[in-house]
């Protein structure tokens, strides 16, 4: 059997890739860690707890997995939309599912600030009814829903195209109704696939900064995200301290998304063993 690799220069590329994911992500991540090892632990841990930033972390994390909990449910409905359905203008909502991309994340936050604030469009509406929206948490989760909805639509949508009507006509035949099939046959296979846009649209969110700063209003105590925090204490020219709460961030969402994909490993496997 002979020994040359499949990939012409496998070793080469290799030694490319490895070099710039360092140059990229690693040399980077380790420098958050190398900073913040200057600050003792009583330092670190009077930095990182402190109530404003304690405050930020309920808003940013929690904001960030109600909103990819929203968008797996509606993106996984709009993706079923426009995948098995025809209908007027379907080109243009399959298109403008991909705007949160294209778009600049400040303008995001400018649109839906002049939307949702008292004196907008929609706010003016139901601020009467009280129901405020920016300005307050429930903005945060706004915009952090909007960045995150084509991360999931795009992760199920060929998913659904690969899954054949056959399968569900199959089911139906077989005396299984709606609701069996979707759980039975339909949801099983999709489900690693929204575990996926699952975590990707809650990465994008825990990082967020333009399209939510505006929409925010950076009340103290109340909505703050922690990147707001990094920004104060960078521009305090506190390096140690803004370091140390990006690594608090870096650990809590490796942890999640560790959690998420692994999930998503075992569901995968389960059901390509029920198969």
């Amino acid at each position: 059997m002979s020994n040359r690799n499949a990939l012409p220069g496998f070793n080469l590329s290799l030694g490319y890739t490895l070099t710039w994911l360092s140059l990229i992500v690693l040399i980077p991540l380790a420098a958050v860690f190398i900073k913040t090892a200057e600050l003792t632990l009583e330092q670190f841990w009077y930095v990182v707890t402190t109530p404003r930033v304690m405050a930020s972390y309920k808003l940013t994390f929690g904001a960030s997995l109600a909103a990819a909990a929203i968008n797996a449910v509606f993106g996984l409905l709009l993706a079923w939309s426009l995948v098995r359905y025809n209908f007027p203008g379907k080109k243009i909502v399959d298109s403008l599912v991909d705007l949160p991309f294209a778009l600049p994340t400040a303008v995001a936050g400018i649109a839906l600030t002049a939307l949702w604030a008292g004196n907008g469009w929609i706010g003016r509406i139901i601020e009467p009814l009280g129901i405020k929206v920016a300005f307050t948490p429930l903005g945060v989760l706004l915009a952090l829903v909007f960045i995150g909805l084509p991360f999931v639509v795009r992760t199920v949508q060929p998913v659904l195209e690969d899954l054949e009507v056959e399968i569900e006509e199959a089911a139906t035949s077989l005396g299984a109704n709606r609701w069996q099939t979707i759980r039975l046959v339909i949801f099983p296979t999709l489900f690693p696939a929204l575990l996926t846009g699952f975590a990707l649209a809650f990465a994008r969110a825990v990082g967020e900064y333009g399209s939510v700063i505006f929409i925010a209003g950076n009340i103290p105590l109340v909505s703050e995200i922690t990147p707001l925090m990094i920004i104060t204490k960078l521009e305090q020219y506190d390096y140690r301290g803004a370091t140390a709460i990006a690594a608090v961030m870096l650990v809590v969402s490796f942890i999640l998304l560790i959690t998420i994909n692994s999930l998503q490993a075992w569901t995968a496997k389960r059901t390509g063993k029920s198969k």
